[in-house]
Protein backbone atom coordinates (compact mmCIF):
# COMPACT_ATOMS: atom_id res chain seq x y z
CA UNK A 1 0.00 0.00 0.00
CA UNK A 2 1.35 3.40 -0.97
CA UNK A 3 0.08 5.22 2.12
CA UNK A 4 1.54 2.79 4.66
CA UNK A 5 4.72 1.82 6.44
CA UNK A 6 6.14 -1.70 6.89
CA UNK A 7 7.37 -2.63 10.36
CA UNK A 8 8.82 -5.93 11.57
CA UNK A 9 7.97 -6.98 15.10
CA UNK A 10 9.48 -9.85 17.05
CA UNK A 11 7.12 -11.21 19.69
CA UNK A 12 8.20 -12.47 23.11
CA UNK A 13 8.65 -16.03 21.77
CA UNK A 14 10.87 -14.88 18.89
CA UNK A 15 8.18 -15.07 16.20
CA UNK A 16 8.47 -12.47 13.46
CA UNK A 17 5.46 -10.46 12.28
CA UNK A 18 5.38 -8.08 9.31
CA UNK A 19 2.98 -5.25 10.09
CA UNK A 20 1.63 -2.84 7.51
CA UNK A 21 0.70 0.40 9.21
CA UNK A 22 -1.59 2.93 7.54
CA UNK A 23 -0.24 6.46 7.58
CA UNK A 24 -3.62 8.13 7.17
CA UNK A 25 -5.20 6.97 10.44
CA UNK A 26 -3.03 8.81 13.00
CA UNK A 27 -1.99 5.52 14.64
CA UNK A 28 0.98 4.79 16.84
CA UNK A 29 3.00 1.58 17.13
CA UNK A 30 1.02 0.35 20.16
CA UNK A 31 -2.27 0.73 18.28
CA UNK A 32 -0.85 -1.04 15.25
CA UNK A 33 0.23 -3.99 17.43
CA UNK A 34 -3.23 -4.16 18.98
CA UNK A 35 -4.84 -4.05 15.52
CA UNK A 36 -2.82 -7.16 14.63
CA UNK A 37 -3.91 -8.74 17.94
CA UNK A 38 -0.35 -9.00 19.21
CA UNK A 39 0.18 -9.28 23.00
CA UNK A 40 0.46 -5.56 23.72
CA UNK A 41 -1.89 -4.36 26.43
CA UNK A 42 -1.70 -0.58 26.17
CA UNK A 43 -3.36 -0.38 29.58
CA UNK A 44 -3.17 3.41 29.84
CA UNK A 45 -4.57 3.97 26.36
CA UNK A 46 -1.43 5.56 24.99
CA UNK A 47 -0.80 8.21 27.63
CA UNK A 48 2.74 7.02 28.62
CA UNK A 49 1.40 6.12 32.07
CA UNK A 50 2.30 2.42 31.95
CA UNK A 51 4.90 0.35 30.14
CA UNK A 52 2.70 -2.39 28.67
CA UNK A 53 3.71 -1.34 25.13
CA UNK A 54 7.45 -1.37 25.87
CA UNK A 55 9.56 -2.38 22.86
CA UNK A 56 13.24 -2.60 21.98
CA UNK A 57 14.22 -0.82 18.76
CA UNK A 58 16.44 -3.20 16.77
CA UNK A 59 16.97 -1.15 13.60
CA UNK A 60 18.72 2.12 12.95
CA UNK A 61 15.55 4.02 12.17
CA UNK A 62 14.92 7.75 12.51
CA UNK A 63 12.43 8.01 15.38
CA UNK A 64 11.07 11.04 17.23
CA UNK A 65 13.04 12.03 20.30
CA UNK A 66 11.86 10.63 23.59
CA UNK A 67 9.67 13.03 25.52
CA UNK A 68 9.78 13.62 29.26
CA UNK A 69 6.68 11.51 29.98
CA UNK A 70 8.09 8.53 28.10
CA UNK A 71 11.49 8.90 29.77
CA UNK A 72 9.89 9.08 33.22
CA UNK A 73 7.79 5.97 32.57
CA UNK A 74 10.77 3.98 31.32
CA UNK A 75 12.66 4.99 34.48
CA UNK A 76 10.06 2.97 36.39
CA UNK A 77 9.67 0.07 33.95
CA UNK A 78 11.22 -3.39 34.10
CA UNK A 79 13.78 -4.77 31.60
CA UNK A 80 14.74 -1.33 30.25
CA UNK A 81 17.66 -1.15 27.81
CA UNK A 82 19.32 1.68 25.90
CA UNK A 83 17.07 0.93 22.91
CA UNK A 84 13.80 0.88 24.92
CA UNK A 85 10.81 2.89 23.74
CA UNK A 86 7.09 2.97 24.43
CA UNK A 87 5.07 2.00 21.37
CA UNK A 88 2.36 4.50 22.27
CA UNK A 89 4.86 7.33 21.86
CA UNK A 90 5.87 6.32 18.33
CA UNK A 91 3.35 7.71 15.84
CA UNK A 92 3.48 5.97 12.48
CA UNK A 93 5.23 8.08 9.85
CA UNK A 94 7.02 7.45 6.54
CA UNK A 95 10.51 7.57 8.11
CA UNK A 96 9.60 4.43 10.08
CA UNK A 97 9.67 2.28 6.92
CA UNK A 98 11.72 -0.83 7.75
CA UNK A 99 11.57 -0.30 11.53
CA UNK A 100 12.30 -3.49 13.46
CA UNK A 101 11.26 -3.83 17.10
CA UNK A 102 10.94 -6.56 19.69
CA UNK A 103 8.35 -6.73 22.45
CA UNK A 104 10.00 -6.37 25.85
CA UNK A 105 9.23 -9.01 28.48
CA UNK A 106 6.16 -8.32 30.58
CA UNK A 107 7.08 -6.78 33.91
CA UNK A 108 4.10 -7.89 35.98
Amino acid sequence: MENSVNITLLDREGGEHLLEGPLDMNMNLMELCKAYELPVQGTCGGMALCSTCHVYVLSDTDLPEMGEDEENMLDQAFFVKDNSRLGCQLPLRPAMEGLKVQLAPEGN
